[in-house]
C-alpha cells in the first residue's frame, strides 16, 4: 500500500503586494515559511506503510519557474504510483488541493483521494466534488490510519467514526461516533521530520541561513476573536501538551536551530510556560524561538517575557489588530489598545524582535489610513505587518457579514485581498495598505 501526502502550493493572490509602492514591496509578507506540521504527523501515524510526502511550497521555492501543478503532479504520480493520496487544505489553497486530486484521478481513477486540514472542518460542504473520495476533518491522523488499513484490506470505511464519504448525493458521515482523540496529550504523535530533507533549505526566514521548524505546545485557543478560525476549529477548547513531550521533541531537532512555536497563543497557562522554560534551561537546549504572544499577556507578566528572552526567545509575533478600542471590541479581542505601547517597551527592553500585526477593515477611509499611519509611526516595532480583515469561512465574522461578500474566490482568502466592497476605490485601498508596510523600526524582514 503506497501512500502519497501532499502539501499544496501557496495561493499567488496578493493585491497588497501588487499595488504597493515599489519601496514597500520588499517588506510585504509574500509567503508562509515552514514545514507542513500536520502532514508530518499524519506521515508518522502510517510510517509502517510505504509513505512519501511532497511539500509543493518548498518545491516551488526551490524551482519558482517549475512546471505547472498538474504537470508536476503527473511526474510524482508516475514515479511513486500511489494507492492513496492525502492533501491538507486551507481556504486559499483549496483550488490547488482539488487540482492535485484531479491530477491523481486523471492518472489513475482507482487512487483513493483523502482530504484533511482546517478547511475540512470549517467548510465541509466544499468537498462534495467528484475528485474527493473521503474527508477526514480535524486532528485526524488516527482516522487516516484506519482508512489506510481498511483500504489495504479492501474493506469499506463504514466502521470508522468521524469520516465523511463522498457519494453522488452528498458527503455522508459514517454512523459510529468518533473515539476520543486528544492530539496534544495522550494521542500526541511525534512528527516525521526526516521526510523533508529535499526542502529543508527553503525553511529559512529573515536572511538567516538556518532552517526553521514548527513545534506546537498547545492546540486550540481559549479566546474568541471574531475573525479567527482557530478556536472554531477546536470548538472553543484548549489543549496543553505535556511538558516532557515538548522537551523530548526539542531534543530531536538537531537540524533546526530556530523553532517556531505554532500555537495560537504560546502563553495561556503562565505556570506551565514558566516550567517549560526551566526545563529547557535544565536540559541545556540551545535554540532560538519564535512565538505568538498577546500584548495584554505581556503587560500582565513582564517577568515571564524576561525569563523567556534569556532562554532563547528572539522573535515575537503580536496581534495588535487595531489602535482603536472600539475596533478591538468589535473583533471581540478583549483587550485595550492602551496596552500596546507598554507591551512594545517590554519586548524591546528584552531585545526581542517584535512583529506587530494590524488588520485593516474594508471601510477605511483616507482619514483612517492617516490615523493608522500616525499611530504606527509613534509606536514603532522592528517589523509591522498590515493585512486585510477577511471573513474566513467558519468564523463569527463570516457569519455576521457573509451577505456582504462580493468575491467568493477562495484563493483570495489569505488576508492580502479584500473580498468585501471597500469604501475607497479598490486600487487606492490596496495602495494605502501597502504604504503602511514602510513603517517600521528596523530593516529586518521577519
Amino acid at each position: 500500500m503506497k501512500i502519497l501526502l501532499v502539501n499544496p502550493p501557496r495561493s499567488p493572490e496578493n493585491k497588497i503586494l501588487e499595488c504597493a509602492p515599489a519601496e514597500a514591496k520588499h517588506f510585504i509578507h509574500k509567503k508562509l515559511i515552514g514545514p507542513p506540521l500536520g502532514l508530518l504527523t499524519v506521515a508518522a501515524a502510517v510510517k509502517d506503510f510505504d509513505v512519501e510526502l511532497i511539500d509543493l511550497k518548498g518545491e516551488y521555492d526551490l524551482h519558482p519557474d517549475g512546471p505547472a501543478l498538474a504537470e508536476i503532479m503527473k511526474g510524482y504520480l508516475e514515479t511513486i504510483q500511489p494507492d492513496i493520496i492525502g492533501v491538507t487544505f486551507i481556504a486559499s489553497e483549496f483550488y490547488a488541493g482539488i487540482e492535485i486530486f484531479r491530477a491523481a484521478k486523471a492518472y489513475n481513477p482507482n487512487i483513493l483521494t483523502v482530504a484533511g486540514g482546517l478547511h475540512t472542518v470549517l467548510s465541509l460542504q466544499d468537498f462534495h466534488l467528484p475528485e474527493v473520495d473521503v474527508v477526514c476533518p480535524g486532528q485526524s491522523a488516527d482516522m487516516f490510519r484506519e482508512v489506510v488499513i481498511a483500504h489495504a484490506q479492501q474493506k469499506s470505511f463504514d466502521h470508522i467514526g468521524g469520516l465523511y464519504i463522498n457519494t453522488s448525493e452528498a458527503l455522508s458521515p459514517t454512523k459510529p461516533p468518533r473515539a476520543p482523540w486528544n492530539a496534544a496529550r495522550e494521542n500526541f504523535i511525534m512528527p516525521q521530520r526526516d521526510m523533508l530533507k529535499r526542502w529543508i533549505s527553503t525553511y529559512v526566514v529573515g536572511g538567516r541561513p538556518e532552517p526553521v521548524t514548527y513545534l506546537f505546545t498547545s492546540l486550540g485557543c481559549p479566546y474568541e476573536c471574531s475573525f479567527c478560525s482557530i478556536w472554531p476549529q477546536f470548538d472553543k477548547r484548549f489543549y496543553q501538551r505535556r511538558l516532557e513531550s515538548i522537551i523530548e521533541e526539542l531534543k530531536q531537532l538537531d537540524d533546526y536551530k530556530i523553532v517556531r512555536f505554532a500555537d495560537a497563543n504560546t502563553i495561556v497557562d503562565v505556570n506551565f510556560i514558566s516550567q517549560l522554560i526551566d526545563r529547557i534551561h535544565e536540559e541545556g537546549i540551545q535554540k532560538e524561538y519564535v512565538m505568538d504572544i498577546r500584548f495584554d499577556t505581556t503587560v500582565k507578566h513582564p517577568w515571564l517575557i524576561e525569563k523567556m528572552a534569556k532562554a532563547g526567545l528572539k522573535v515575537v509575533i503580536c496581534g495588535f489588530e487595531s489602535f482603536r478600542d472600539e475596533e478591538l471590541k468589535k473583533y471581540n479581542k478583549d483587550s485595550s489598545a492602551g496596552l500596546i505601547e507598554e507591551a512594545i517597551h517590554i519586548f524591546h527592553q528584552n531585545d526581542i524582535m517584535l512583529r506587530g500585526n494590524y488588520v485593516i477593515p474594508n471601510d477605511y477611509t483616507l482619514a483612517d489610513f492617516e490615523a493608522m499611519s500616525d499611530y504606527a509611526s509613534a509606536h514603532r516595532v522592528v517589523y509591522a505587518g498590515y493585512t486585510i480583515l477577511t471573513p474566513m469561512p467558519g468564523t463569527i465574522f463570516y457569519n455576521e457579514i457573509k451577505q456582504d461578500i462580493i468575491d467568493h474566490d477562495l484563493s483570495k482568502y489569505n488576508f492580502f485581498n479584500s473580498v468585501l466592497k471597500t469604501t475607497l476605490p479598490l486600487e487606492q485601498f490596496y495602495e494605502s495598505v501597502g504604504k503602511l508596510w514602510l513603517i517600521k523600526k528596523g530593516s529586518d524582514v521577519i
